[in-house]
């Protein structure tokens, strides 16, 4: 177990990345708790925290600047209240390969308002009934969610199955299941994946070669850092479905308040 302190913040890898932002790379720390990131000066665009043991996703202080955090095979099973007072600007969050199990443990997402991709891959949560129209649902502003854009008829399902009287009740039902967090409790372990072929990495350094928007990049790199291996894969290789409909412009859902919570 590593503590995050200042000074490993000091001497933990800063660089620019392929989007042009600003990144400190905290991997591989074995850091359990997220803590002392004042420390950072808010001069960061993006915190990698990937192969860690963090189980719980807050302890951050005010950081305007920060919009994408990174904190893939992790041992993340809550999500603190209150992030979006902390952490303002994020608009990339990817979660892949952790510990979430219930959709009612995802309700601290919807203070993020300027989230645009999400990743929950590899979570126990992603196989709840429901799941992908209810983060739909519950983030407004999101348009990519586990590396699949956002289509509009998604939305509009969304907005049918919980909007309204029936879908208040389907709400507090999702809430009820919320449980108490106990440290120590075992943990289901992630699939462990193998690395891709010397083709694959081919086709992969070309997509990124190739990629005719800045977003693309961004895409396909946390695709990659978020060990999405296979379906990296199958997008690079033309075999993922293709999207039919973008996504609209999206407003705030109109039976919510200005807390974010319908």
């Amino acid at each position: 177990m590593s503590k995050l302190t200042a000074e490993l913040i000091a001497d933990s890898p800063q660089f620019m990345n392929s989007v042009n932002d600003w990144e400190l790379s905290l991997r591989g720390n074995k850091i359990q708790v997220i803590e002392n990131l004042g420390a950072t000066l808010d001069q960061f665009d993006c915190i990698d925290f990937s192969n860690n043991e963090i189980r719980r996703l807050d302890g951050f202080p005010y950081l305007r600047r920060l919009k994408m955090l990174i904190i893939n095979n992790n041992k993340l099973c809550r999500i603190g209240d209150g992030l979006g007072e902390c952490i303002p600007s994020l608009r990339s969050l990817i979660l892949t390969y952790n510990n979430i199990e219930d959709l009612s443990d995802l309700e601290p997402l919807s203070s993020l308002k300027s989230l645009e991709h999400l990743s929950l891959l590899r979570n126990p949560v992603i196989h709840k009934p429901g799941y992908r129209y209810y983060v739909i649902f519950r983030l407004p502003n999101l348009r990519v969610l586990d590396f699949r854009r956002v289509r509009l008829r998604e939305r509009e399902k969304a907005n049918n199955m919980y909007g309204g009287k029936d879908g208040q009740h389907k709400l507090q039902e999702v809430q009820k299941k919320s449980k108490t967090f106990v440290p120590g409790e075992p943990l289901p372990v992630a699939p462990v994946t193998t690395g891709p072929t010397p083709e694959a990495i081919a086709k992969i350094r070309d997509a990124i070669a190739n990629a005719r928007s800045l977003e693309e990049v961004q895409q396909l790199e946390l695709m990659l850092k978020s060990g999405q291996i296979n379906e990296l894969i199958k997008k690079v290789s033309g075999e993922e479905e293709e999207e039919e409909e973008e996504m609209e412009s999206t407003t705030v859902h109109p039976s919510m308040n200005s807390n974010g919570v319908v």
